[in-house]
């Protein structure tokens, strides 16, 4: 089993990268005149084009008829606190000064980055969205990276994640490591699959060794699931053990919020190690085993006090 590497940033001189503001004019290529002329057959209409400063790719800035555009299918649904908060603060404004990210997609657009300011618009009634439209569809797979507007928690990212790899898989034989960008962390694709048999799991308390564990795998990405099927199995088997015992504590009369973290962090053989690769099946099979033979009647009250720190992340 590979064990995964840690690869350090590299430091850029400042200013050194991108173009000039005057770099960013933009002739219209054919791929831009093609796109101006969909979005026009969409009745849509094209306010202005520019290349990109930092990577210098094209960009057409473009008012969108608002039916025509939907979330990308692989997202977590909207949040109705923050689209009435959203819808809010435009009517107060009196205006739209976020444009939204697209792609287009079947004679209509996907929006990776801008879901709820779109559903906001469209519970104000509006007719059109301004968006900052791509002419390269695989943009549609970044959502994890283009979203800002409202942190996603770990539940979310998770099974966005793994609802990617699925549709990636079907579409292309490149190694899952070659898309590393687009699922930002390898666990989120370990734990998409736990949330989706186990809506409930505490995927925060694994996800510190986790991130110590999983690299990006060299896998074409069919045969990568497979091999994420397997990890989120051990997961899963691991984290019966981990409630079991947790249970135990419970009837001891231990109360805490952190009572699954703190028994992860117990059994977990590479909580103080300094190293940088570790093998997965390895660690968890010990962490399944101290789980096993964990003693409660060992525990005292201060030692899950001592875990204390934020509150568990919202699942």
């Amino acid at each position: 089993m590979a064990k995964k590497k840690v690869v350090r940033r590299k430091k850029v001189a400042a200013g050194s990268v991108g173009l000039s503001p005057a770099e960013t004019k933009v002739t219209a290529s054919g791929e831009l005149r093609k796109l101006t002329g969909e979005i026009e057959e969409d009745g849509g209409a094209v306010i202005g084009t520019y290349r990109d400063p930092f990577g210098g790719r094209d960009v057409l800035l473009a008012a969108l008829p608002l039916d025509k555009v939907e979330p990308t299918p692989y997202q977590r649904d909207a949040s109705d606190t923050h689209v009435k908060r959203l819808m809010t603060v435009i009517e107060k404004l009196g205006r739209f000064l976020d444009p939204i990210i697209a792609v287009r997609q079947d004679r209509g657009y996907w929006t990776p980055n801008g879901n709820h300011r779109l559903q906001a618009l469209k519970r104000l009634g509006a007719r059109t969205v301004v968006a900052l439209v791509l002419p390269d569809p695989e943009v549609a797979f970044k959502i994890l990276a283009l979203n800002t507007e409202k942190a996603h928690n770990l539940r979310e990212k998770s099974l966005e994640t793994i609802r990617m790899a699925r549709e990636l898989a079907r579409l292309s034989h490149d190694a899952e490591r070659g898309f590393a960008f687009e699922f930002e962390e390898p666990s989120y694709l370990t734990l998409g699959l736990c949330y989706e048999q186990r809506p409930r799991i505490s995927g925060g308390a694994y996800q510190s060794v986790l991130r110590r564990l999983e690299d990006f795998l060299d896998e074409p990405l069919a045969r990568a699931l497979k091999t994420r099927e397997a990890r989120a199995k051990k997961l899963l088997d691991l984290d019966d053990r981990v409630s079991a015992v947790v249970t135990r504590l419970k009837e001891r009369g231990f109360t805490s919020p952190y009572l699954k973290p703190f028994v992860v962090a117990r059994i977990n053989p590479i909580r103080f190690s300094k190293a940088t690769e570790f093998d997965f099946d390895e660690v968890i099979g010990k962490m399944l085993a101290a789980a096993g033979r964990f003693n409660v009647e060992k525990i005292k009250q201060e030692d899950v006090a001592r875990t204390g720190g934020a509150p568990p992340e919202e699942e």
